[in-house]
C-alpha cells in the first residue's frame, strides 16, 4: 500500500512540502488541504504582485541573521536547502529569476502569476490532489497514523501529516492542533507600520529617503534604510525591519511608543553641524528654505525647518544659534509618538508559533508526536522583508517533504 500525506494549507511550504514528498516517494499519495477559496493567497499578492522568491545571499550565516526569530533553527537546514537551491529548482521548472540591485529576487515576468502557476501545474503533474474550501477542525493520532476531522464534516485517514497553515494571529487559533504538540510561543504581528496620527508630515505622503535612521525610544531597537512618508504615518524598508526586530517589544506596550527618526544618519552630529554651519558661511545670502546640502527631499527639509520654527523667508546668515539648534535636532533626533499599526498586506508575517526546539533539527518532525511534520510560517521562524520568509517555507517545505515518507 502506498503512503498517504495530508499536507495541512495551500501555501508556499504546503506546497513545496508536497511537491518535495511525491519527488522523493514518488508511489506517495498527497493531498493538500486549503481551508479558503483558493491557493498560493500570500505568494499571489507578495512583491506588489510580483512574488519576492528569494533573496540573493548564498552564505548561510549571512542568510539566517535576517531572521529576528529562528536562526539557530533555520541554520542547520539550510544546508539541505538554500536559497543557491531555490533559484536551481525554479529554473530546472523553467522559471528564471532576476536579482535586483538590493539583492531581492523576482521572477524575470515579473508576476507572481508565473510562480504560481509553476507550483500548480507541478503538483498536478505529480498527482498531487489540491482540495479548496477544506479546513481542519482537528488532527488526531490513531493506532496506525492520523485521523483528520474536516470542516465539511468529512474524515480522513492519512498516515503521515504536513502541517503548513501559516501563522494565526492568536493563540487559540491553534487548539485544533493534537493534544501534546510542541510548546507554542503566543504569536504577534511582525511586518507593520507605524500610525502616527498627529504627524506634521502626514501631508508628505509618499516623499521618501533612500537612509534614514530609525529606533524605538527605551529600548535597543534600531534599524537603518528607506523610509517612506505615508498618509497614516511611516512604512517602507527601515519601518518594517524595526517593526520585524521590534516586534514583541511593540506588542507588549500595544503599539503605543516614540518612534526617533534620524534623516541624516550617516554624519555624526558633530559632522553635521560642521557641514551646516560651512553652508550657511557659504550660502549666507539664501533662504533656508531653499536647498539644504543634505539631498533630502525639498517638502521635506521645508517641514523640518517650518517644525524647527523657521519661517520660509528666514535666510541663513540671519538664523538664531536656538533655530540652528533646533534644526539640528529635527534632523537627527526627530520624534514621532506612534499609537498603532497598520497591516503590510503584501508581506505580513506572524511572530510566534510552533517552537522549532520541539522538532528534530535535521527532519521536522515532532518529537512528540511522530509522523506529524511542521513547515513554513506555522514554526517561530520569520524574517525581515526581502523574500526571506519565502525562503524560510522553501527551506522547510522542502525538509519536511523530504523526510516525510521515512
Amino acid at each position: 500500500m502506498s503512503l498517504t500525506i495530508a499536507v495541512i494549507g495551500g501555501g508556499a511550504a504546503g506546497f513545496f512540502g508536497a511537491i518535495t514528498a511525491v519527488e522523493t516517494f514518488p508511489d506517495a499519495t498527497v493531498t493538500i488541504l486549503e481551508k479558503t477559496r483558493t491557493v498560493l493567497n500570500k505568494v499571489r499578492i507578495s512583491g506588489g504582485g510580483r512574488c519576492n522568491v528569494t533573496h540573493a545571499c548564498f552564505d548561510h550565516r549571512q542568510l539566517v541573521k535576517h531572521y529576528p526569530r529562528g536562526e539557530k533553527a533555520l541554520r542547520p537546514l539550510l544546508t539541505q536547502f538554500d536559497a543557491a537551491a531555490t533559484v536551481r529548482w525554479f529554473e530546472q521548472k523553467g522559471v528564471q529569476l532576476k536579482t535586483e540591485a538590493d539583492g531581492r529576487m523576482f521572477p524575470t515576468t515579473n508576476t507572481s502569476d508565473t510562480i504560481v502557476d509553476c507550483l500548480l501545474t507541478t503538483a498536478r503533474r505529480l498527482g498531487i490532489t489540491i482540495r479548496t474550501s477544506c479546513g481542519v477542525s482537528t488532527v488526531q493520532p490513531t493506532e496506525t497514523g492520523w485521523q483528520l476531522d474536516l470542516l465539511t464534516g468529512e474524515t480522513l485517514y492519512a498516515d503521515r501529516v504536513l502541517v503548513a497553515t501559516g501563522g494565526y494571529p492568536q493563540r487559540p487559533s491553534y487548539d485544533w492542533l493534537p493534544e501534546q504538540t510542541e510548546e507554542l510561543v503566543a504569536p504577534v504581528p511582525s511586518l507593520f507600520t507605524f500610525n502616527v496620527p498627529d504627524s506634521y508630515l502626514l501631508p508628505l505622503a509618499g516623499v521618501s529617503v533612500p537612509d534614514a535612521g530609525v529606533s524605538v525610544t527605551g529600548t535597543k531597537q534600531q534599524q537603518r534604510g528607506p523610509l517612506l512618508v505615508t498618509h497614516w504615518g511611516f512604512s517602507g524598508p527601515a519601518a518594517l525591519r524595526l517593526s520585524a526586530w521590534a516586534a514583541r517589544d511593540l506588542a507588549a506596550v500595544d503599539y503605543r511608543f516614540t518612534l526617533r527618526i534620524n534623516w541624516v544618519p550617516t554624519l555624526s552630529e558633530n559632522d553635521l553641524r560642521t557641514t551646516l554651519q560651512t553652508f550657511r558661511q557659504q550660502h549666507g545670502r539664501k533662504q533656508v528654505s531653499s536647498q539644504n546640502p543634505f539631498g533630502l527631499p525639498s517638502r521635506l527639509w521645508i517641514a523640518l525647518a517650518l517644525e524647527s520654527g523657521i519661517e520660509e523667508s528666514q535666510r541663513w546668515a540671519d538664523l538664531p544659534a536656538k533655530l540652528f539648534n533646533r534644526l539640528i535636532e529635527r534632523l537627527t533626533n526627530s520624534q514621532f509618538q506612534v499609537v498603532g499599526k497598520s497591516t503590510f498586506k503584501d508581506e505580513f508575517v506572524t511572530c510566534g508559533g510552533i517552537q522549532p526546539g520541539g522538532l528534530h533539527p535535521q527532519t521536522l518532525e515532532s518529537k512528540a508526536q511522530p509522523g506529524l511534520f511542521f513547515a513554513g510560517e506555522v514554526l517561530d521562524v520569520d524574517g525581515i522583508t526581502g523574500g526571506f520568509n519565502f525562503q524560510n517555507a522553501w527551506t522547510t517545505g522542502y525538509v519536511a517533504g523530504r523526510h516525510i515518507g521515512l
